[in-house]
C-alpha cells in the first residue's frame, strides 16, 4: 500500500477528529480512507441534485389571480 504525508492546518485537524468521533473511528488513516471512498462512491454514482426538498414550494405562493383559462377544460378546447 502506498504511503501519503500530508501537511494540515488545525482547521482540518479539528475537523477529521470530529468525523472520528461521529464514526467511531479510532485512527485518522482510517477516516481519510472512508471519507475519499464515500466521496469517490458519490462521484461513479453521479448523484444528482435531491429535489425532494423544493416539493410543494409552489404552494406557498398565490395562486395566479387572473388566469387565462377558468378550469382545464377550458384549456383544451
Amino acid at each position: 500500500m502506498a504511503q501519503l504525508n500530508l501537511n494540515v492546518t488545525r482547521e482540518f485537524e479539528r475537523d477529521l477528529k470530529l468525523i472520528m468521533e461521529k464514526r467511531k473511528l479510532k485512527r485518522k488513516s482510517d477516516a481519510l480512507r472512508q471519507l475519499v471512498h464515500d466521496e469517490a462512491d458519490k462521484l461513479r454514482r453521479k448523484q444528482k441534485f435531491n429535489f425532494e426538498s423544493l416539493m410543494g414550494i409552489a404552494l406557498k405562493y398565490p395562486a395566479n389571480p387572473n388566469p387565462k383559462f377558468k378550469d382545464e377544460d377550458d384549456l383544451w378546447s
